[in-house]
């Protein structure tokens, strides 16, 4: 995939910031445990049939691709733009390297609807806002029914600084976000993943399900 597009937020998790993100979070049972454990929350929401098909965009090494794949049996995919995320997670034989794609939330290199369920993770909240309606066009693009964010949460759009960066972290109601501007979409659930009792990172939840 060409880089020339690159926004300085995808350049960062590219590059060496990115590396040192994968040093901190890596996949240890614990990490894994947590994420499994909302997860089956979150598989529960679900209506009907249960996804054949799963894509997580921006899977950095797979910590919910592996708690997933203790919950489910469908075929997993993930975006990653990190090469040694890449990497890492092709080595743990999660899922076949066919299945990891370079790229971004912008520039998903699948068909419409191919996937049942696209998830992030952490993921809305480091594009930029001038990004993010496009970020998420793409997502809504490539999925069939189910939409899960999992983000920071603030009632209002704000900045951080994220890591010594600034430009690197934006929190929203993302929920709102996307029924504003995806009027087809509705809400089967959303709920709180709160730190002290989860071992997660304070993070809100969505549930989406397309309509037709």
């Amino acid at each position: 995939m060409s880089k020339s597009n690159d926004t300085h937020q995808s350049a960062l998790w590219r590059g060496n910031f990115g590396d040192e993100y994968i040093e901190r979070n890596p996949v240890s049972a614990s990490n894994v445990q947590a994420a499994a454990m909302l997860w089956a929350q979150i598989l529960l929401r679900l209506q009907g049939e249960r996804p054949r098909r799963i894509l997580e965009v921006g899977a950095n090494i797979g910590i919910n691709l592996c708690a997933l794949r203790g919950l489910t049996d469908a075929e997993l995919f993930a975006v990653e733009p990190n090469v040694t995320a890449r990497r890492q997670l092709a080595e743990t034989g999660l899922l076949p390297a066919a299945n990891i794609l370079d790229g971004l939330a912008t520039r998903i290199a699948l068909p419409d609807a191919a996937i049942d369920l696209v998830f992030t993770r952490g993921v809305l909240i480091h594009i930029h806002p001038d990004d993010l309606l496009a970020s998420c066009r793409e997502l809504h693009r490539v999925a069939r029914r189910y939409i899960v964010s999992i983000e920071y949460f603030a009632a209002n759009p704000e900045e951080l600084r994220y890591r010594s960066q600034s430009n690197a972290l934006f929190k929203r109601d993302f929920g709102a976000f996307w029924l504003d501007n995806f009027p087809g979409l509705r809400v089967l659930d959303y709920g709180f993943a709160w730190q002290r009792m989860t071992g997660l990172d304070n993070l809100t939840w969505w549930v989406l399900e397309k309509s037709g």
